[in-house]
Parts: structure tokens; C-alpha cells; sequence
């Protein structure tokens, strides 16, 4: 099964900013300046982590920030950044750790630069956030506790998300959007990177449970 595809997709969407440019779009965009960024790891998307100068106006705010830049395809679509925006800005209101959305010198929350590439003209919507310290969890040993607080949050954010409105909520939906949790049937394209191995068994099995046991019910779920 061939992956070419996938692959060119997400190179052609991904945006490719320098270092220097992210610094200039951070001082440009919301007025800050950088003293230090570097590249975050991401997947189509485009993050960086910025260390900004304190000044007279910035003394009493945060000065570590992630830049992120959306990626082409998801830029076309501000509803549902805008969307995503908010419900960071309703979960941090609810008590959860998340980070703070960071104005734009415009006071919007999200900013559409366009870049002339060459061949055409690229559009990126732009938004900054507080950083927020810390160590992924792929990196921190698996223990039952720490599924069962994983589980917990979930469960908890899940329950939270209940009470959040907007009128461009039904952005969310995107029927083929890989990271649906309804897609999980989707991965199946993407087994032979795994190889033939323990692992891929592994994921064949859930993959089909999911099939036998979540699809048949999909109509009793609550989708958001």
C-alpha cells in the first residue's frame, strides 16, 4: 500500500517559517519581542517556542509563549479555529490547565498572514499561546495510576465540554478527519508501517473490536 500520497498532502500544507520569520510574525502580529525561539515538534501544523523581552507593558504578563501556525488546508477553514479557540479559553475558565489564547495587536485571537511562495500565494492563520511547561507523557513510565488519572481527566473534560456553546460548533464535524475517534476504522490504511509484528496484531485486534462493538452503537453516542 503506497503512503506517497499522505506524505506530499501534508508537505504541500505544512508551513515551512524560518526562525527568523516566526520572531518577526510574533513582534508584527502581537506586538512582543522575541529574545528566543526555537522549532516544536508538530504534525501539519507549525510550532515554535518563544522566550519574548520584557518590557515596561509586558512586566506583570507570562514570557514564554508557543507560536502556532496552521497549516494551509486547516487556514481555509477560521470557523473552526475559531472554535477551538474558544473552547481553550472555556476549559482554562473551568479550571483546567490549559494555556491562555494571546491577543493580537487587532485584539482578535487569531491573525491570516499571507506568503507569496513563488509558484502562489499561501495563507496561515496565526495564533499565540502561553506556554505551558512540562514532559509528554510518551516520555514518563506507564503505570495503572497514571492510566487511571489519564482516564480520569478525560472523563472529566468530557463532562465540562458538555456545557460549551458556539454558534459555529458544527465545525467540528469532519467526517473523514483521521483523529475522529468514529475514524478509528480509517488507521487501517496506515497498518503496513507498522511492519509484521506483535504491534500490528495488536492494532488489527482493536481495530475490529471497534468494528464489532462501537460502530453497531454509533447512534447512542453523543457526538459532542
Amino acid at each position: 500500500m503506497s503512503s506517497g500520497g499522505g506524505q506530499q498532502s501534508q508537505a504541500l500544507t505544512k508551513p515551512t517559517f524560518s526562525e527568523v520569520q516566526a520572531s518577526a510574525l510574533v513582534e508584527s502580529v502581537f506586538g512582543l519581542k522575541v529574545c528566543k525561539i526555537q522549532p516544536l515538534p508538530s504534525y501539519d501544523d507549525q510550532n515554535f517556542h518563544v522566550c519574548i523581552l520584557r518590557t515596561k507593558d509586558t512586566t506583570d504578563g507570562p514570557n514564554e509563549y508557543v507560536l502556532k501556525i496552521s497549516n494551509s488546508e486547516s487556514s481555509k477553514t477560521p470557523d473552526l479555529i475559531e472554535v477551538q479557540s474558544h473552547i481553550i479559553i472555556f476549559l482554562r475558565a473551568a479550571g483546567f490547565p490549559t494555556a491562555s489564547m494571546c491577543r493580537t495587536k487587532g485584539d482578535n485571537l487569531t491573525s491570516l498572514i499571507s506568503v507569496d511562495s513563488g509558484s502562489e500565494i499561501k495563507s496561515y492563520l496565526v495564533r499565540l499561546l502561553t506556554y505551558l511547561p512540562g514532559r509528554p507523557i510518551a516520555e514518563i513510565p506507564i503505570s495503572p495510576q497514571l492510566l487511571y488519572e489519564i482516564g480520569r481527566v478525560a472523563a472529566k473534560l468530557d463532562k465540562t465540554l458538555e456545557k460549551f456553546h458556539h454558534p459555529k460548533l458544527s465545525s467540528l464535524h469532519r467526517e473523514n478527519f483521521i483523529w475522529n475517534l468514529k475514524n478509528v476504522p480509517l488507521l487501517e490504511k496506515y497498518l503496513y508501517a507498522l511492519g509484521q509484528n506483535r504491534n500490528r496484531e495488536i492494532v488489527e485486534q482493536v481495530v475490529q473490536l471497534f468494528k464489532d462493538e462501537v460502530m453497531t452503537k454509533l447512534s447512542h453516542f453523543r457526538e459532542y
